[in-house]
């Protein structure tokens, strides 16, 4: 599939400055497989890592599909709870789209989760999986959503939009460092 896409790209492995992943949150198995197949291939290359999180690419692709200012982005994390996030997203004066947090990443139940009190007045977009958790949201929550979207997952082009704007400002770290951001210890299992 890497080789593919390089070659749709007209591209090498060798032409690569920096490798990209979705570091999440996100499933336990699909981040340990990013974070391992990311420090793969980045040893082999002997190029810099950038991990990216899941929530803050699934905001910057709500954007990008509607124009959405403030972004909630909640994904299910089984055990009843929400990988979430509050973001901004600006346009700077340069044409730059940048991607701000606003509230910390985290995992919590639905009834726990609050919008930051200065910014409670605008109207967010909700997007993601945890949106079935809707209903156990608190009113204050619920009450600032003016739109609600459970079927977007981050995408890539919204990844390569982070990793470099990540790299320009020198953030990427060697292959060693590529690690998986759980936000909790625990484990569902099905």
């Amino acid at each position: 599939m890497i080789e593919a896409l390089l070659a749709a790209a007209d591209l090498t492995l060798n032409d690569l400055d920096a490798l990209a992943y979705g570091h999440g949150p996100g499933s336990f198995t699909g981040l340990r497989i990013a974070a391992g197949t990311i420090q793969g291939l980045a040893f082999g290359l002997d190029v810099p890592v950038i991990g990216v999180s899941t929530l803050a690419a699934l905001s910057l692709q709500a954007h990008r599909l509607h124009h959405a200012r403030f972004v909630l982005p909640m994904l299910d994390a089984r055990m009843g709870e929400l990988y979430t996030g509050a973001y901004r997203v600006v346009t700077r004066a340069d044409g730059e789209i940048e991607v701000e947090q606003v509230l910390p990443e985290q995992v919590c139940a639905p009834g726990l989760l609050e919008l930051p009190a200065a910014l409670r007045e605008h109207d967010w977009l909700a997007v993601g999986s945890g949106l079935v958790m809707h209903d156990e949201l608190p009113e204050s929550v619920r009450a600032s959503l003016a739109l609600q979207l459970p079927e977007p997952q981050p995408d890539a082009e919204a990844m390569v939009m982070l990793a470099a704007q990540a790299y320009a400002r020198g953030e990427a770290v060697s292959a060693v460092e590529a690690q998986p951001v759980y936000l909790r210890n625990e484990v569902a299992w099905r």
